[in-house]
């Protein structure tokens, strides 16, 4: 698959001295998590994990604490050595990669921001950002001007030769997406980075990701506890429990059609307004004559209900070259709200 820059195929991680002969049991037996604990002393971290994530997109891995969902990231680039598995990043196979080739990728290809930001105390911001550089031998100017973009990138023009200690908690944030943005990876591995900030900054560092998003276009996965976060924040999102990707989907895919009950509890309190599209509520036209009342097939729930406010006659859907393709009642825009 050309367009696919990120790939796991079938990842296991058994935490543990007898991890192999735990996995072999798991296969072979369909263990659970605690009883692969209580037979052989390991902790089953992830279990048979497979997606893949497409060039330029936000790939949300989410779920609850002690779901797997770090640990699976950190696969990615392989800080964290699988039990079985495979993994293919930019069209080389990670697992089975040397340790010279591997810290190239590390260095070159991929940026991690984490929760904490650990930015050095006695560094300079600039410097703090263009530490990255600074491994890999970049001459001071270039490193310097690097620092510079990327500081501006994320509003912290003028702060390059201030101090960690002198900023607030979310820009200390910032300047952690910096120091990732400063190296120019293709990929950015992004770790709960905004859940211990204020609710209104966390907004704000959000949209700015989502703003830069557009423009850099970094492939970027993206782990959070949060759903309204992963619906906010994903083109596609893979929701985990016990080590295990329970469904993935875009986020309208999983909250209008949860695989099972874990999903179904998640998504039930999830707001359908600015999700759910005219063209997965409506009904084939199929023969019926169009209405006077029309909304473009990739409407959001909130503007089809605004036409029924004055008149609650049907209303039609129309494609692309506004053919008329479908159509939507009040009753069918109502159950969509509810859900």
């Amino acid at each position: 698959m050309p367009d696919v820059e990120i790939e796991c195929r079938n990842l296991w991680k058994i935490y543990g001295a007898n991890e192999k002969e735990a996995l072999q049991a798991v296969q072979n037996e369909g263990l659970s998590k605690e009883e692969v604990r209580d037979r052989f002393n390991c902790v089953l971290g992830v279990r048979d994990a497979s997606f893949s994530v497409k060039k330029g997109e936000i790939f949300c891995i989410m779920g609850l604490s002690g779901s797997g969902k770090s640990t699976l990231v950190r696969h990615i680039n392989r800080l964290i050595e699988p039990t079985a598995g495979e993994i293919h990043v930019a069209g080389h196979r990670v697992d089975t990669m040397g340790e010279a080739a591997l810290r190239q990728l590390r260095a070159e290809s991929i940026g991690m921001v984490f929760q904490h930001m650990a930015l050095w105390p006695h560094r300079s911001l600039a410097q703090n950002v263009g530490f990255g550089l600074e491994v890999r031998d970049v001459p001071l100017a270039k490193r310097r001007k690097a620092a510079e973009q990327a500081l501006a990138a994320m509003d912290l023009q003028g702060w390059e030769d201030h101090y960690p200690d002198q900023l607030s908690g979310g820009m200390q944030q910032r300047v952690g997406l910096a120091r990732a943005l400063a190296a120019d990876p293709d990929i950015l591995l992004m770790d709960e980075p905004f859940s211990a900030l204020d609710p209104l900054i966390r907004r704000q560092l959000q949209d700015q990701f989502l703003n830069l998003s557009k423009k850099v276009k970094k492939t970027t996965v993206f782990i959070t506890h949060d759903l309204d976060e992963a619906i906010r924040m994903g083109d596609h999102i893979a929701i985990m429990n016990d080590g295990v990707i329970v469904q993935t989907g875009t986020p309208e895919e999983i909250v209008t059609n949860p695989k099972d009950a874990y999903v179904a509890e998640f998504v039930k309190g999830i707001s359908r307004v600015s999700l759910v599209r005219a063209k997965t509520i409506m009904t084939p036209l199929e023969g019926q004559n169009p209405t006077q009342k029309s909304v473009p097939v990739e409407s959001e729930l909130g503007d089809i209900i605004d036409t029924f406010m004055d008149d609650q006659s049907p209303v039609t859907v129309r494609d692309a070259e506004n053919n008329p393709v479908g159509i939507i009642t009040i009753t069918d825009a109502l159950r969509a709200l509810r859900g």
